[in-house]
């Protein structure tokens, strides 16, 4: 057990379908401080309020205040996750842990609140778009599920806005896009931009290429996709060169440059949009071939003002855990 005595400090979380971080913060110079982080996997417990106790058994600290950034909609203190079979509630955490301040928001939104705080280091640029500060910034996040949110520039700062724009309808922009939805719609019904831009998105472009009888598809493959593991398609395509996983990283790409796109056009997101989550910053030699910028500047009259919006991949994996943090400071 490891003691921890600040009575500045707070328990910041970062709940996903995947893994769960939480990190304990005191407040830094210009950004929070991390002083201790863990990682769990969601799916081994039954609500995170049992990760929280693990994490405290292990460090034990009085925490001032916690913010805890959750993959689902937060409606009046409440979220019951998307991709979990979670209920959480703000009253349930300080009911649990007898604490006086906890917010609980969506984890797109606590991601949004550390961009501000992020520096060079921590972006890679995707083109050499510079725009004046004081603008409206766009985040999307491809992970287990997709995210987006934005930063409304107002009254000399930013707001962070929460949204579940990853349940919005998948357009196709060409043939080989539209037989995919065709795939998908049979199989699922209702085909968000979800079911094409996450892990398992992957895995669906994966099904729906190789039902095609375009590629051969090398021997050790069918194996490995036993696991239901999509880095297994990530690593084919970066590490094996393999032309059926590079076909689809690449949809996938193309695909997250159009969304990108008309998330920066819906918003006006002229400051810049951000890419998160925990696939980009795996995949970055990809999106830096053009395939990602020519679908985000292809919307005909409007390709000039999208040229001339920054595009940046976040390469902090603890972005959103930073972001919670700097809640709970303001708690």
């Amino acid at each position: 057990m490891n003691s921890i005595h600040d009575d500045s400090m707070v328990l910041a979380g970062d709940i996903g379908g995947t893994k769960t971080d939480l990190g304990l913060f005191v407040r830094g110079k210009t950004r929070p401080r991390l002083k201790i982080a863990e990682t769990y996997s969601s799916l081994d417990a039954d609500r995170p309020e049992d990760i929280i106790e693990k994490f405290l058994r292990k460090h034990e600290v009085p925490v001032g205040g916690a913010c805890l950034g959750i993959a689902g909609p937060v409606i009046n203190g409440r979220c019951r996750t998307t991709n979990l079979p979670w209920e959480v509630s703000e009253t349930g955490i300080m009911d649990r842990f007898k604490w006086k301040k906890v917010r609980l928001i969506n984890d797109l939104k606590a991601a949004a609140l550390s961009i501000p705080l992020l520096n060079s280091r921590e972006l890679l640029r995707l083109n050499r778009a510079r725009a004046p500060r004081g603008r409206n910034l766009g985040l999307i996040a491809p992970g287990t599920g997709l995210g987006t949110a934005l930063l409304i520039h107002r009254e000399g700062g930013y707001h962070a806005v929460p949204s579940e724009g990853g349940h919005v309808d998948f357009s196709p922009n060409n043939q080989d896009q539209v037989e995919l939805w065709r795939f998908l719609h049979k199989r699922l019904g209702h085909v968000s931009v979800e079911r094409v831009l996450s892990g398992p998105g992957l895995l669906n472009i994966y099904a729906w290429m190789r039902s095609t009888g375009r590629y051969r598809e090398p021997e050790w493959l069918p194996k490995e996709m036993e696991k239901l593991d999509p880095a297994v398609i990530t690593h084919g395509a970066l590490g094996r060169k393999d032309p059926l996983c590079i076909s689809v990283v690449k949809m996938f790409v193309s695909v997250l440059g159009a969304v990108s796109g008309n998330l920066a056009l819906t918003a006006m997101t002229t400051g810049g949009i951000y890419l998160g989550g925990g696939i980009p910053p795996r995949i970055v030699s990809l999106l830096e071939q053009g395939y990602f910028m020519e679908a985000f500047t292809d919307k005909g009259r409007f390709r000039n003002l999208l040229e001339k919006i920054p595009v940046k991949v976040i390469m902090n994996q603890k972005a959103a855990l930073m972001g919670a943090a700097r809640c709970a400071l303001e708690l």
